[in-house]
């Protein structure tokens, strides 16, 4: 099973359309993960034309967006446990909010975004990982997002591009 895991899309006001490079991979996925700050319901929309999404709201998503996510969840895919919040919120950093949140829940994997800070790596046998953004990369050199291959184990890995390369289409 192919999972693409994208976070903090913030369309319209970052980009107009999906970078060419996180359509390619789109194209062929199983699944897509949104780990929250998508900005808007349109961003919904045209993820759903390549596969069936799953994710939660972040703090900058309007009524629309957090009417359909929740704040976190735990989706059991493939034998695997994965939690997904979008990590806001006061005090401690992205990640350790994020771990908080699935705090005493036995899960696997832990997806979150919010800090566009592209993190892959185990905490007491937990994977976190935060694919960063594939629109707007704040300080980083590259953009980003994620992929995930779950058959026997959780296979992950960043695609990480330098040009956005954004498409209307």
């Amino acid at each position: 099973m192919k999972i693409v895991i994208i976070s903090d899309t913030h369309m319209p006001r970052r980009a107009k359309g999906l970078p060419a490079r996180l359509k390619e991979e789109l194209s062929d996925t199983d699944l897509i993960i949104h780990a929250g700050d998508w900005q808007t319901i349109d961003v919904l929309y045209e993820l759903q034309s390549y596969a069936k999404v799953e994710g939660v709201f972040g703090n900058v998503d309007d009524d629309n967006i957090q009417e359909q996510f929740p704040e976190k969840r735990i989706l059991e895919l493939g034998g695997f446990k994965i939690g997904i919040t979008h990590g806001h919120g006061k005090g401690k950093t992205t990640e350790k909010r994020a771990t908080l949140a699935f705090n005493g829940e036995a899960v696997d994997c832990i997806i979150f975004g919010h800090s566009h800070i592209p993190i892959k790596r185990y905490e007491d046998g937990v994977l976190l990982f935060n694919p960063g953004s594939p629109i707007d990369k704040r300080r980083q050199k590259m953009y980003s997002f994620g992929i995930f291959y779950i058959g026997d184990t959780i296979k992950a890995e960043h695609i990480f591009f330098s040009d956005k390369g954004e498409t209307n289409e």
